[in-house]
């Protein structure tokens, strides 16, 4: 896992150290609270919605997202925590039960395809007990090239990047960085082989 930044933030904003990467009160913002619960209701109507309205369920979840390319297609149930930190490029699909924890970005590029149950976390919790029981947290980014496939039940942690034309084995916990153009899996996720393309 990558370093967390320390240092003098006394000046920023909660959601700013958010942003960046440092370790802040989760609790501590008013506005931060808001708007996880405002994403809340949004995913949970998105996940009351009728399967056969594709037009409702394609403008909500553009409503959701901070950004979005052509021809996504997310079934439900799907859950975030504030929609605004995840991006998606063309033609991006995500199967049943996609958790995306965005307390920091998440972003996918074009043609992505996501199998059932997989996970994306930002959000990182202290060892330290005391720090954890004051609701202390960090979010570090996760990035996902393009034509990126995930097998089922997948878990992404804090601070990943996953290459571009690579393939992420079903079950794998992927905690470091995986290259271009790889087949890889396992817990923890490695590189099985590279593909000649």
């Amino acid at each position: 896992m990558k370093d967390i930044p320390t240092g003098d933030n006394s000046k920023k904003s909660i959601k700013q150290q958010q942003r960046d990467g440092e370790w802040y009160e989760a609790l501590g913002d008013a506005e931060l609270i808001q708007e996880l619960h405002q994403c809340e209701d949004l995913c949970f109507a998105y996940n009351n919605i009728l399967p056969s309205k594709a037009a409702e369920l394609d403008e909500l979840i553009r409503r959701i997202l901070g950004k979005s390319g052509k021809n996504i297609n997310v079934h439900s149930p799907f859950h975030c925590d504030f929609g605004y930190n995840i991006e998606v490029g063309e033609d991006f699909f995500a199967n049943f039960n996609l958790t995306i924890l965005d307390e920091n970005h998440v972003t996918f590029g074009d043609h992505v395809f996501i199998g059932p149950n997989c996970s994306f976390y930002t959000a990182i919790h202290p060892l330290d007990i005391d720090r954890r029981n004051r609701n202390i947290e960090a979010a570090l980014p996760i990035h996902v090239g393009s034509n990126v496939w995930f097998g089922g039940n997948v878990t992404v942690l804090p601070g990943v990047t996953i290459g571009s034309n690579t393939t992420i084995g079903a079950g794998s916990v992927v905690t470091r960085d995986i290259p271009d153009n790889v087949v890889a899996a396992g817990n923890p996720c490695r590189v099985i082989r590279k593909l000649s393309l």
